[in-house]
């Protein structure tokens, strides 16, 4: 049974937008959340987490792009939760 067309994305744009918040902003997420963990928890043991752990996270970031009604919010909630992620790390990584 095809998609109802009411609930489909009319502008290509907006739909290459939610593509890319999902895959790049999410994986950015997921990253810097990893990173910020090595400031608290032992580096190897993150690495090793993160293979499991990241995949899903990277998961369910990717399908919250499809499912929220805006994409500039998902931009400006991936975008903040980045930045809040790597502050620990920044703070406590000597240059």
């Amino acid at each position: 049974m095809p998609a109802n067309k009411k609930y489909l994305t009319k502008s290509p744009w907006l739909r290459l937008s939610k593509i890319l918040a999902g895959t790049v902003g999410g994986y950015a997420v997921m990253l810097s959340f990893h990173v910020a963990l090595t400031s608290f928890l032992p580096k190897n043991e993150v690495v090793a987490t993160a293979f499991i752990t990241g995949y899903i996270l990277w998961a369910f970031l990717l399908l919250w792009a499809f499912v929220a009604k805006s994409v500039w919010r998902v931009w400006f909630t991936y975008l903040l939760l980045s930045a809040l992620f790597l502050v620990p790390y920044l703070l406590t990584t000597q240059f």
